[in-house]
């Protein structure tokens, strides 16, 4: 009997799935159906989601590429260049000295502050190696981070349409205040494709400076032995951007693959509501909640402020 609910599961696990690949399904929508599954059901894939995350999302934002132009792609870069540096300085000193306050772990703070200041799990996974934390400590940091994620994809577009913030000052909010990539692309995609395009850029430029980030990472912990992971996807998604700029013979086929891409994108915010067990949950102190929360809501508001008066 057993075996066969864990099969009946697994059915309505990949029914969701495929669900989430149809275009009646939206960001918010598909990372809820993850929450409810994740709260009332079991499923045999939970060891291979984060892997599965991972790729899909690389594939996900390459495909986004192809709906972009390259003057769009240098402006838009451009325009959150100084923005992106002074948050995630301010982020790595603030989470220092918060840490310090709390009395949190400097481990368990510093991974915290890198997944808040520059791409979450992905930071918080190019860090890892290099510091060498308890399992805990990352399980910890991730679960916060994918748990904040989640809440900014349903926050932050009732923020932006209370504030009547334009396309450009909501997809670049969204570059600098949210964590993980998905979650960036999932929430301005919503607000429009105009943010979608800037948050896509700004937050992928900041992707890049994980490189620095492994080499600081490497003098404050003293370690010499640690290998740095570029993110190669990047590049590949300069190189869609590329393509859909000079080669316009393409250019339907590109279409194509963007709607393609934003439905892959679904399917990864319903995977990552999916990996929010109540185990996980219970794993959250609540010194390393309030930390992440205080940081967050920092960059949140600071940023948004900034944006607003145009100061950037």
């Amino acid at each position: 009997m057993q075996i066969n609910n864990i099969k009946l599961h697994n059915v309505f696990f990949i029914f969701f799935c495929c669900l989430c690949l149809t275009p009646w399904i939206s960001s918010p929508v598909a990372l809820l159906l993850g929450f409810f599954w994740a709260l009332f059901f079991k499923n045999s894939f939970q060891n291979q989601l984060n892997k599965y995350i991972h790729l899909l999302l690389k594939i996900a934002v390459i495909g986004l590429g192809f709906g972009l132009k390259l003057d769009e792609a240098l402006q838009a870069g451009s325009s959150g260049f100084l923005l992106t540096i002074g948050s995630i300085l301010f982020v790595l000193v603030g989470g220092h000295f918060l840490g310090k306050l709390l009395k949190l772990g400097n481990i368990l703070s510093f991974l915290l502050s890198v997944g808040t200041a520059i791409c979450g799990g992905s930071a918080i996974a190019a860090v890892t190696p290099i510091v060498n934390p308890k399992g805990r400590d990352v399980s910890i940091a991730l679960a916060i981070i994918f748990t904040l994620n989640s809440l900014a994809l349903l926050i932050y577009p009732i923020i932006g349409q209370w504030l009547n913030l334009s396309q450009q000052e909501f997809g670049l909010w969204c570059a600098i205040g949210i964590h993980d990539t998905s979650s960036v692309v999932g929430t301005a995609g919503k607000f429009g494709d105009e943010a979608l395009k800037i948050a896509t850029i700004v937050k992928l430029a900041r992707a890049l400076w994980i490189i620095p980030l492994c080499f600081l990472t490497m003098f404050l912990f003293k370690s010499n032995n640690s290998k740095i992971k570029i993110p190669w996807f990047i590049i590949t998604f300069v190189l869609a951007i590329v393509v859909n700029t000079y080669f316009p013979i393409f250019n339907s086929v590109n279409k194509e693959i963007t709607l393609v891409s934003k439905s892959i994108l679904h399917l990864t915010l319903f995977l990552i509501g999916a990996t929010l067990t109540r185990e996980k949950l219970r794993t959250i102190g609540l010194r390393p909640l309030l930390f992440a929360v205080i940081l967050w809501v920092m960059i949140s508001f600071g940023s948004l402020e900034i944006i607003r008066n145009g100061l950037y």
